[in-house]
């Protein structure tokens, strides 16, 4: 059995291997060096410094972009070329200063086989990359999308390029009408788009299949859409309408007279919810911006509206009818389905209008005009078995109570009698 003497030699053994032990971890931990620990003192934290940034939880700080050597409180040493120090790179070197990691397939493999590595190269296909090339220093670099400090995933919500965070980040350089002023460009880009179609439904109702800037302008490589590519970049979402709208007369003319495919009538980021009433010869048809008056070009967008007006009307008459047989506490289940099925079919027709031919047009719409009458015809025989059923009903009430009365009188003639 071991003395007293030999157990506290024992613990202390145990506790100087494991003061040792924590401080190589420390030394190790990147987390906790000389490059933090000076600056917090110093109070000469970098301003948008986060500490749960993307890189610091994957175990990369300061040592890992800067160089230096981390493990040292002499400043001299920690800061030392002999140790790799680069300090902060001008803006021209940061894209290639980032790329030494983020172009490495080898290195990114560890943190995440699935990422992309070609950044880089794509950013300097992009006008931001081209410019930066010249020598022009004003144009967004990793830093001025991603933050220097505060890096998190595209997934998380406090990354700067969430995809609810998307156009504001874009707005913060395209928004600032001095330095847009230097490329003569446009800053109501943000204000059009967040009233857009696209706008509020990304950016109010929380839809992240609504496109920010860079679903049409691409990421790292962001370009404006030339002329040709704009119907495939809407059509990498409204794929019939593309499909359609490319195999028409009217795709082909744009082409020849150098048209922007679907901004010619829908516009670029103040896209608005489109209505029925945008296909047609009236007041608010985009077709009248191009087509004169008693053209066939007019004519066909006339017969297109005519179509989709039937069918919104036939769509409101078969619900008012439905809303009644339901108040009279009858069944509508048959009508609600085709319901559902007329307003579907109202969609495939609107997709349907990109062909341009009024013909096509009513060949989709002649279906929904079809079940639509049926949920009409419906409707009124339930309305009208109702009707029945309340006149039986009432005529059954009158003989009842004849009888009653009927009944009630001769109870009191015999009555009367037996007095």
């Amino acid at each position: 059995m071991k003395t007293s003497k030999e157990i506290l030699i024992l613990v202390w053994f145990f506790l100087l291997a494991s003061l040792q032990l924590s401080l190589a971890k420390e030394a190790r931990n990147p987390l906790k060096n000389s490059c933090l620990t000076c600056h917090k003192e110093n109070d000469i934290l970098p301003e948008d410094f986060n500490g749960k940034d993307i890189h610091i939880r994957k175990g990369i700080a300061c040592s890992g972009c800067h160089g230096g050597n981390p493990n040292s409180d002499d400043a001299e040493i920690a800061m030392s070329k002999k140790y790799g120090f680069k300090g902060v790179p001008s803006k021209k070197d940061i894209p290639k200063f980032c790329g030494r990691c983020h172009s490495n397939i080898k290195f990114m493999r560890k943190y995440n086989p699935m990422i992309k590595t070609d950044q880089v190269q794509q950013y300097f296909t992009s006008k931001h990359g081209q410019l930066l090339k010249k020598g022009d220093e004003n144009v967004a670099v990793c830093t001025s999308c991603h933050t220097a400090h505060s890096i998190f995933p595209p997934t998380e919500g406090e990354s700067t390029v969430y995809a609810l965070n998307v156009p504001r980040t874009c707005n913060k350089c395209h928004g600032n009408s001095k330095l847009m002023d230097k490329y003569n460009l446009n800053t109501n880009q943000f204000d059009e788009y967040k009233n857009s179609v696209h706008g509020k439904a990304l950016l109010e109702e929380k839809d992240f299949s609504a496109p920010a800037c860079n679903d049409c302008h691409g990421n790292h490589g962001a370009l404006p859409p030339k002329t040709p590519s704009i119907v495939y970049v809407c059509g990498n979402c409204h794929i019939n309408n593309y499909a359609y709208f490319k195999q028409t007369k009217m795709a082909q003319a744009f082409a020849r007279h150098n048209f922007h495919g679907c901004v010619e009538c829908h516009g670029n980021h103040a896209i608005k919810k489109p209505i029925d009433d945008n296909v047609g010869n009236g007041p608010r048809a985009f077709c009248i911006r191009c087509h004169i008056s008693g053209s066939k070009g007019l004519a066909v967008a006339a017969a297109i509206n005519n179509k989709l007006r039937l069918l919104n009307v036939l769509i409101d008459s078969a619900k008012n009818l439905e809303k009644k047989v339901i108040s009279f506490g009858m069944d509508d289940e048959n009508i609600y389905f085709d319901v559902k099925d007329v307003k579907h079919v109202l969609i495939k027709a609107r997709t349907t209008v990109h062909t341009f031919d009024s013909a096509k047009v009513n060949k989709v719409a002649a279906k929904g005009i079809q079940i639509a009458q049926k949920a009409i015809w419906e409707a009124n025989s339930k309305i009208d078995e109702y009707y029945s059923r309340k006149r039986y009903l009432v005529a059954a009430s009158s003989i009842f109570t004849l009888f009653l009365i009927i009944l009630y009188i001769k109870f009191r003639s015999s009555k009367k009698e037996k007095e």
